[in-house]
């Protein structure tokens, strides 16, 4: 592994109907368990926090190996969501599940099936999971 770039800390307290607050306090929500597993719901969960940073995390990958290819998109000509959601295995486990839908502009499938491979490759969060979560990933161009 080569040096840190950046490291940051959160800290958790009372689980999935807790608190998370970031060292510096930018970050600092309630947590709920949400309604579709019995909870309360009103707040954001882990599950929302992963997808969101997925989401952020490929579509900047997306963003720089388009650049080193010489694409450049406009704010809006590519968007990516990212769904992440709980499942429970028969030996009563739970497990990530997680979906891309990438969206590009301005260029055709075969130049975007390219970019979404080499996005996948140098995300931080596709490396971290790959191997354990299967991601289903559906590419729209437009």
């Amino acid at each position: 592994m080569g040096d840190i770039l950046y490291s940051t800390r959160v800290l958790a307290t009372g689980g999935r109907k807790g608190s998370i607050r970031s060292e510096d306090a930018i970050l600092d929500l309630k947590l709920a368990m949400p309604k579709e597993l019995r909870g309360m719901g009103g707040a954001t969960n882990p599950e929302q926090l992963f997808a969101g940073g997925y989401a952020a995390c490929f579509e900047n990958a997306l963003l720089r190996v388009a650049r080193q290819t010489g694409h450049r998109f406009a704010d809006g000509d590519v968007e990516v969501v990212a769904e992440a959601g709980l499942s429970r295995t028969p030996a009563d486990t739970f497990v990530l599940h997680a979906s891309l839908a990438i969206t590009i502009a301005g260029i055709n499938r075969q130049g975007a099936e390219r970019l979404v491979e080499a996005a996948d490759a140098i995300c931080p969060y596709s490396n971290a999971i790959r191997g354990n979560v299967t991601v289903a990933k559906t590419i729209s161009v437009r």
